[in-house]
């Protein structure tokens, strides 16, 4: 009777090294299956770190093409209010000034991009803008390349070519601080 009395307890024991299994298990089974967003954004090469004051000289207004962005996603380029449709031809006739106006840029290498959003900007109106200046270089990039080289520009382009484009026609896009324009004094 002895014999049956041991057979008849249950073990109240939990056996740890199964319940480690288990959590290993299920920690691999949640990374395999779980997957993580990459974050998109906008590929910029920013200028090299310096500790040294900036030199700051006083640029001609003639070489600045101003965009500013407000918080009703309005444009404001070059003191005139400017469509969104319209802002890459603008940019590529204020680069390349083809007529040589007094009131475009001397020449494509001191030609600036000033962009200012408002804090209230949509994210999409600032891609939009973004785009389309960046697009108004590209062409302009491309346009060079098939004068100078007969071909379209391209990543694939050698390296020395493509420097020999981005020299006669550098991309110079300067971003300010996003501020409330409303506060602005």
């Amino acid at each position: 009777m002895a014999k049956s009395k041991a057979r008849d307890k249950v073990s109240t024991e939990i056996n740890a090294g199964s319940m480690a299994d288990i959590a290993f298990l299920l920690l691999i089974f949640f990374l395999v299956t779980t997957t993580i967003d990459v974050d998109k954004g906008i590929r910029v090469k920013l200028p090299p770190w310096s500790d040294e004051e900036p030199d700051i000289q006083k640029l001609k207004e003639r070489n600045v093409f101003s965009v500013l962005v407000n918080a009703q996603n309005q444009l404001l380029v070059r003191g005139e209010l400017a469509r969104i449709e319209d802002l890459k031809e603008r940019a590529k006739e204020f680069i390349m000034n083809p007529n040589n106006r007094p009131d475009l840029a001397e020449k494509p290498t001191k030609a600036i991009i000033s962009l200012k959003n408002d804090r209230g900007t949509s994210y999409k109106t600032y891609l939009q803008v973004y785009n389309e200046l960046k697009a108004a270089y590209n062409e302009l990039w491309d346009e060079e390349c098939r004068k100078m080289y007969g071909v379209p520009y391209s990543e694939d382009l050698p390296l020395a070519m493509r420097k020999a484009i981005k020299k006669k026609i550098p991309f110079v896009l300067s971003e300010a601080e996003p501020t409330n324009f409303g506060e602005e004094k």
